[in-house]
């Protein structure tokens, strides 16, 4: 089974105004000459870390990563305002002309999966390929299943602790109700809104318990703009139209994918990679039988180390 490549150093850092008051973190590593892959992380509001550059070959693949509005080292840090999928689709634009880059890899986990799939279909040119993971369509079902009535009964538990914080009379609508409290007033408010948040999705983003991810999503820093993006973004619907990303999925024909997800993901339900696969002709599904959603889970690590030296052999023989 393959683990994270040895952790490397970057070679450049980059901070990208890209206007509205928002200035962009973005880095690169490897080889300056490999492959483009440009990784999109999660949330949206989770950021990047270290660990991220590991799922690459250095001497195969120039490795971009960037922190998306208002989370991570982009500032200005938990803002919400000039924040939507088409600024961030504009983002990674910007990113790939200030770099010089012609034509790239992405490769999405849950939100980043979202992202890179509207970023493909609206420049499909610009798009080599992509390694996508627990993917999100960003529906408003899937919003449902894991904020209102589905994921409650498979963690009863963990639900209950979950939904502290809100009045019975506001729990017809949690995703509101947090989304209030994380814009209030109330500063104490605001921090049990977000740690509640983010606690919430740390544990049911793994099969097995896991001490490390938790510890993610719970830290302070990260509780916070994840929490505050990610409910700005969905009481919204994402930004996007009903089940835009399937009605466009022909877009995609002509970009090779690889998509890995976990069979027991609470998180985004295996439903929503298998019917982006039926819809995406040239995409390849991985479905990992002992694993939930997040990529820090071992077979689903393996998965992807796998996609990305699969993906660069396609991509020297093309």
């Amino acid at each position: 089974m393959k683990v994270l490549l040895p952790a490397i150093k970057n070679y450049a850092q980059h901070t990208l105004d890209v206007g509205k008051g928002h200035k962009i973190y973005v880095e690169e590593s490897g080889s300056p000459d490999g492959i483009p892959v440009l990784f999109v992380h999660g949330g949206p509001g989770a950021g990047c870390t270290t660990d991220d550059r590991r799922y690459f070959d250095p001497e195969r693949y120039r490795i971009i990563i960037f922190d998306q509005r208002g989370c991570g080292r982009s500032t200005p840090y938990g803002s919400i305002e000039h924040n939507t999928t088409k600024d961030l689709i504009k983002d990674m634009e910007m990113i790939r002309k200030h770099l010089g880059v012609k034509r790239w890899v992405l490769f999405g986990g849950s939100w980043g999966a979202t992202l890179s799939l509207l970023y493909a279909q609206k420049h499909s040119e610009q798009v080599m390929g992509m390694i996508l993971r627990g993917v999100f369509l960003a529906r408003q079902v899937d919003l449902q299943w894991f904020y209102q009535d589905g994921a409650n009964h498979v963690f009863p538990d963990y639900w209950q602790e979950f939904i502290t914080p809100i009045p019975e009379e506001e729990r017809g609508d949690f995703i509101a109700a947090f989304y209030k409290r994380l814009n209030g007033e109330d500063e104490l408010a605001r921090m049990s809104a977000a740690k509640h948040w983010s606690h919430w999705e740390g544990q049911c983003a793994t099969l097995n318990p896991c001490k490390g991810v938790l510890e993610r999503f719970t830290n302070t820093h990260t509780a916070m703009s994840l929490s505050l993006i990610e409910t700005h973004y969905f009481v919204n619907k994402c930004f996007i139209e009903p089940n835009q990303i399937l009605r466009d999925a022909y877009k995609l024909e002509g970009i090779p994918g690889i998509i890995v997800h976990g069979r027991y993901d609470m998180i985004c339900p295996l439903d929503n990679a298998y019917l982006l696969h039926q819809a995406w002709p040239g995409s390849e599904l991985h479905i990992i039988r002992d694993a939930g959603h997040s990529a820090a889970e071992p077979t689903i690590t393996d998965a992807l180390v796998n996609a990305a030296e699969m993906m660069s052999q396609l991509m020297r023989d093309k």
